[in-house]
């Protein structure tokens, strides 16, 4: 039995690689650089961890996704393995420690966003120590033509000058061929080899549908395939909305997204991964680590923003190998709205320039200063301040994330401050009246002695450990003190963190990160039109065009797509489900809906039929989504 074997036994519990991860391993192993394209669900993380468990030394692995970073650090404690991570809004002081701890401590791997490397205190520390592996996560990111261009990713190469004869590995789960040639030369990758799994997915069938009602629809789906679901919306108020809409039809769902506390989220993803629940509707903060091999369907209800990130959502889909369901529900609207955005929310260089000036005088950093400094950070509450669009900010943060200006991970926090407003002796008596509530106040009186005098950050958690409570109790307790003038009591929700990884420099700042501006927002523009032809095309199989986007041009139809489908109908069957539709249009204007009531014909027919009768304008589409004949 190989070494390789016996580690991937030990600590994750699996008695065989998936392919083609031994071969990967083995090229690594045996000091090649090495470029990894595998698909979301193809385990890239085992194909460095393994070999960096198996040489002496530790695995230096870079990644952009600090929420990704945690995760694989926390996973790899779990396993008794030795790993830190160095993430943002860490003081200089505490690197310098966990730094030590790497060269002194027989640790594994270090984790760090690319921004570290350009800290040559940072570099110089690493250089010294027993690095056996460089791991590029995610390393598209280094292409301007990948959907998440990082231009710290530029700087990697140099590392190369520093570890001459160790061996780098480059994973990614999407690429385009373009994207593939840049991974490997700006990487400055030797001879690599290339690992390339195809991005066919052969059980999953990819469904587009334009539809009137979207819940109406839904429901159709999960009430025909009852097995766990993921549905994918593009915004907060449409995950809890669409939840909601589903609970009231009878399905039992759950959501998530970014604004969830940690306990929200983990209670929340445990109800869905227990099969407590069907459905978790979910922004595209849900997904990462995830791996539910019975996943029947991932429905997209709103476009998605890219292909890249619509294969990699849709692949949670049919893991276990059995058939599966990858869907889009469109309507006209969608597109619309799509193209209206794609113009309104991406930003210029003025208005990047005019929100960053603005985000340093709200957290009041001064011209010169604010590096590693970390903040607390609401975005709406930013936005309502100042008068800015809510999403076209949110575009602008993003864009200063990936430039390293500044690290924004969304974390939910509420932080509280309260101040007693009546006099001690009048405190006692309260207590005295409600016996129930003295523990608590107690607690709080021998935590925090100047709370009297001023206002004083609480601990909401640490109160209710230390009187025996549970955090609900104490901010029932609060909310009651506070009804009755004894306290005051403001909490104040936070949905992310912003770490500021330079000093404030104004337009100094972003003229030079302007340049990658424009080119993102036409790359962005090119990506949407992309999804626009991929749910827009009546022509091809729509597994053939995905694999057409990501290079695999000589792939077969499917069989089981819409589109598929779709041409499966005989010409004679094409003819009596036309005629029957018509004939009930001439009784009156119809919804599909009404159509499929009135004929019993199945709703896929009933769509495929009246799209082509709207291409040959033998019926047209009213604005209350009801169904004419044009004659």
């Amino acid at each position: 039995m190989s070494e390789a074997i016996q580690i991937l036994q030990k600590y994750w519990k699996h008695n065989d690689f998936r392919v083609p991860q031994e071969e990967i391993i083995n090229a690594v192993l045996s000091g090649h650089d090495t470029f990894a394209l595998l698909p979301t669900g193809g385990g890239k993380s085992i194909c460095f961890q393994v070999p960096a468990m198996i040489n002496k030394g530790m695995a230096l692995v870079i990644s952009p996704l600090v929420a990704l970073m945690k995760d694989q650090v926390a996973n790899l404690q779990k396993l008794d393995i030795k790993a830190i991570a160095l993430t943002g809004g860490i003081s200089t002081e505490e690197m310098i420690d966990l730094l030590d701890n790497c060269q002194f401590g027989n640790y594994k791997f270090l984790y760090l966003s690319p921004e570290r490397l350009q800290s040559d205190w940072i570099l110089d520390r690493i250089k010294n120590l027993p690095i056996n592996l460089i791991a590029i996560d995610e390393a598209h990111c280094v292409s301007q033509w990948g959907h998440d261009f990082r231009p710290a990713y530029l700087k990697i190469s140099e590392l190369k000058t520093h570890f001459p004869k160790i061996p780098f590995i480059a994973l990614t789960a999407s690429a385009t061929p373009r994207v593939q040639e840049d991974i490997i030369a700006l990487l400055g990758l030797e001879k690599p080899h290339i690992f390339q799994k195809s991005f066919a997915r052969e059980n999953i069938a990819y469904m587009v549908f334009d539809v009137e009602d979207k819940l109406f629809r839904m429901s159709q789906i999960l009430e025909k395939n009852p097995e766990p679901s993921i549905i994918y919306v593009r915004n907060r108020k449409s995950c809890v909305d669409t939840q909601l809409q589903l609970q009231q039809l009878g399905f039992t769902a759950t959501y998530y997204h970014g604004g969830l506390t940690s306990k929200e989220k983990d209670k929340n993803m445990k109800m869905w991964i227990n099969e407590e629940v069907q459905v978790i509707v979910a922004t595209n903060a849900f997904g990462m680590g995830i791996d539910k091999p019975n996943v029947r369907t991932v429905i997209h209800s709103q476009l998605p923003e890219n292909l890249e990130n619509y294969y990699q959502e849709s692949g949670r889909a049919g893991r276990n190998g059995e058939k599966a369901f990858a869907i889009i529900l469109t309507s006209p609207a969608d597109i619309f709205q799509a193209k209206d955005q794609s113009v309104h929310t991406l930003p210029d260089k003025k208005f990047v320039l005019e929100m960053y000036i603005k985000l340093c005088n709200y957290f009041q950093i001064a011209y010169g200063e604010g590096i590693d400094e970390k903040f607390s950070f609401n975005l709406n509450a930013f936005c309502v301040r100042y008068g800015f669009p809510t999403l076209k900010t949110y575009n602008a943060l993003q864009f200063l994330d990936r430039q390293g200006v500044l690290t924004m991970s969304q974390e939910f926090s509420e932080k509280i401050t309260m101040q007693f407003t009546i006099s001690s002796k009048e405190i006692m008596r309260y207590m005295s009246l409600n016996p129930s509530e003295e523990e608590v106040i107690l607690t709080i009186l021998r935590t925090y002695p100047g709370i009297y005098e001023m206002a004083i950050p609480f601990n909401l958690s640490l109160i209710a450990k230390k009187s025996n409570h549970s955090e609900n109790e104490v901010s029932q307790i609060l909310q009651r003190l506070s009804e009755k003038s004894i306290i005051a009591y403001t909490a104040k929700n936070n949905d992310a963190v912003l770490v500021f990884n330079e000093i404030r420099e104004d337009e100094k700042t972003i003229n030079r990160i302007a340049k990658y501006l424009e080119h993102q927002n036409q790359l962005k523009s090119a990506q949407l039109a992309s999804v626009l032809n991929y749910v827009g095309d009546q022509t091809h199989c729509k597994r053939q065009l995905i694999l057409s986007y990501f290079g695999e041009e000589k792939s077969s139809r499917c069989g089981i797509c819409s589109f598929c489908l779709s041409q499966k109908q005989t010409k004679k069957e094409v003819r009596s489900l036309t005629q029957q539709i018509l004939e009930q249009l001439k009784t009156g204007d119809l919804t599909s809906r009404e159509i499929e009531k009135n004929t019993q014909i199945e709703k896929d027919d009933v769509i495929f039929v009246l799209q082509t009768l709207l291409e040959n304008d033998v019926v047209r589409l009213q604005s209350n989504n009801t169904y004419t004949l044009t004659k």
